[in-house]
């Protein structure tokens, strides 16, 4: 369970939300909707434990998690709309290292099991550089479905991907709610998952 309560920010001289309370159950997903500018990214990334809000309080299971908590920064996966990729490491090289940055590693035929799940088998040796926008996109995703994480903070994650990686990405979350995950995304686009496990939070 992720909860929020009162929380508040700035950036600058701007106050982008105040006030903003939520919960999030486990096997349910929020979606974050609001214009450009309105502080979608500033939520999530306090919600991921990587900034601080000005005023108010993150509960994870009913404690509370002071900013930076290890705590809640080990029990999230944060893909942001940055892909984070070396242009010059393939597929695989950046999988195995955006994992091995997460700090729990996978073998070697997990790696290539899940490139294989997102469709990137055949293009796992190829440099990142010379990959679509939507085919980086997968990497990500690949990454997700090795995630041993409970909350995963997605920031716009249907963003460059066609039909069947938006089917793929739908899959993946259902397969996390399934297991006891909880997902908080900053999207406007459908995430193709049941009425029942989707909330909807506007900052509008």
């Amino acid at each position: 369970m992720l909860e929020a309560h009162d929380l508040a920010a700035r950036r600058g001289t701007a106050r982008l939300f105040a006030g903003l309370g939520f919960r999030v159950d486990a096997g349910s997903v929020l979606v974050v909707t609001g214009a450009n500018g309105r502080g979608k990214t500033t939520l999530l990334r306090m919600l991921a434990g990587l900034s601080m809000p000005e005023s108010g309080e993150i509960r994870l299971d009913g404690a509370a998690v002071e900013p930076f908590s290890p705590a809640l920064r080990n029990a999230v996966a944060f893909a942001g709309h940055a892909l984070a990729l070396k242009d010059e490491f393939s597929a695989r090289e950046n999988l195995a290292s955006l994992v091995e940055l997460s700090g729990a590693p996978a073998a070697d035929a997990e790696i290539d099991a899940a490139l294989e799940r997102v469709a990137l088998g055949s293009r796992r040796s190829l440099p990142a550089r010379v990959l679509s926008q939507g085919q980086r996109r997968r990497i990500g995703l690949a990454r997700l479905a090795l995630s041993r994480r409970r909350v995963w903070i997605l920031d716009e994650p249907v963003t460059a991907l066609d039909a069947a990686g938006a089917a793929l990405l739908a899959h993946l979350v259902a397969h996390h709610l399934d297991g006891g995950g909880l997902a908080v995304a900053a999207t406007h686009a459908p995430l193709g998952l049941p009425p029942d496990r989707v909330r909807a939070l506007s900052l509008d």
